[in-house]
């Protein structure tokens, strides 16, 4: 199986410009290819997971993988797949939010000896004069064919601003300025973002003619792929310090069945042939292939000892152990009124309900338990004493767990 054919195996192309000449330039090694990342966060987050691991799967396989860093249209904001304009962020936040990424880009990508570059779209963005860009760039752009762009259609009704009608000329030109400034001869983003690649593409063949190499293609669910950074409490993020290696695990551990083996293939760098064997796996199996699942991507972003922690603790509590490496919530004494502290605070302070009232529906739908008791009512409350030394293990739902202690 060649390497073209691996990726449509595991699932990940959905379209292409020209198939024949990018499978023979991915499968020779000869692809200098760029995927942007807005630097909206200081850290990554599981949504751009697909990304990364196309990156280094490519990256092993000889071709070059430029990390397109968006300083400069983040200073715009990317109008899709959004109801609202992005809020502007300062240039020092934005520079601050790429020195991150790109430490944590460090794990997936192998930036030495020029093997892989990082490069900021600011360097030329944020220089170009406004008549410079209007004649070089906006004879080659037609009003009318960009209404039609569906980055543009949803956002029609709603009002969107001349500001973030610039997007997608700031996309192509980033491809424009690549292929000049380092060789790059393929874009790949998401199914979300096929309407902007194609401008680049345009504008290259435009201004360099038709026998310039440029190239475009799309990972397959990859909007799907920015959901799954979101759960009901927020982001799941790459950074440690956000989501706990712990908390990362049983993300994953908790996917849908439906989703597992989808997972397994597009996320994970086991053998096809090891997949492909689950595909009639059920019920305790199924769950098997989540944990295999959680453990691969856990170990790929944090390595393999906190995926080996991460793993024990779940095992630990699915069979009603303490486990000692979940994520744990130290109360202070400010959090105790004459020594206790209701049930509804405890959830809303470590972070398992986001509101009071939130907490409250958890209650009373039955879905909290401390230390394996479930929690009916309310008003229940712990004494400072109760939560000293090894604290309790409060569980909401099926899947977020939480020891809260007393610092």
């Amino acid at each position: 199986m060649t390497v073209y054919e691996e990726l449509q195996a595991r699932g990940l192309i959905a379209q292409v410009t020209n198939e024949e000449e990018i499978s023979k330039m991915i499968n020779e090694g000869k692809a200098v290819f760029y995927i942007g990342f807005d630097p909206t966060a200081d850290s990554l987050h599981v949504g751009h997971f697909m990304a990364l691991c196309l990156m280094k799967r490519l990256q092993e396989a000889g071709n070059k993988p430029i990390a397109l860093i968006g300083g400069g249209t983040g200073m715009i904001g990317d109008p899709s797949g959004r109801t609202d304009m992005r809020q502007m962020m300062t240039v020092e936040t934005i520079e601050h939010n790429c020195e991150c990424f790109k430490k944590q880009m460090s794990r997936f990508i192998d930036f030495s000896d020029g093997k892989a570059l990082m490069v900021n779209n600011a360097d030329w963005l944020m220089n170009l004069n406004y008549i410079e860009l209007l004649r070089e760039v906006g004879p080659h752009f037609s009003v009318n064919r960009m209404l039609t762009a569906e980055c543009y259609k949803q956002r029609m009704e709603r009002g969107l601003s001349f500001l973030e009608f610039n997007y997608m000329i700031m996309q192509s030109y980033d491809f424009y300025e690549l292929f000049q400034r380092y060789g790059c001869n393929m874009q790949f983003g998401g199914d979300d973002q096929w309407s902007n690649m194609l401008g680049g593409t345009e504008l290259i063949r435009r201004k360099l003619g038709k026998d310039a190499h440029a190239m475009t293609i799309t990972l397959l669910l990859n909007s799907e792929g920015k959901k799954m950074g979101k759960t009901q409490s927020g982001a799941v993020w790459l950074d440690p310090n956000k989501t706990s290696p712990f908390d990362f695990y049983q993300y994953w551990r908790n996917v849908g069945d439906a989703d597992v083996l989808k997972c397994l293939r597009m996320l994970t760098f086991l053998p096809l042939e090891q997949i492909n064997e689950m595909d009639h796996w059920e019920g305790s199996q199924l769950n098997q292939a989540k944990e295999i699942l959680a453990y691969e991507l856990t170990a790929l972003v944090h390595g393999k000892d906190e995926a080996e922690k991460a793993q024990k603790s779940a095992r630990e509590l699915f069979t009603g152990g303490n486990a000692a490496n979940m994520p744990t919530c130290e109360l202070t004494d400010e959090d105790f009124t004459d020594g206790e502290i209701d049930i509804l605070a405890i959830l809303q302070k470590s972070g398992l309900a986001p509101s009071r009232s939130e907490a409250r529906r958890n209650v009373e739908q039955g879905g909290v338990s401390a230390d394996g008791e479930a929690i009916k009512d309310i008003k229940t409350t712990f004494t400072r004493t109760q939560l000293e030394g090894e604290g309790i293990v409060v569980k909401r739902g099926k899947k977020k767990f939480v020891k809260v202690t007393v610092k």
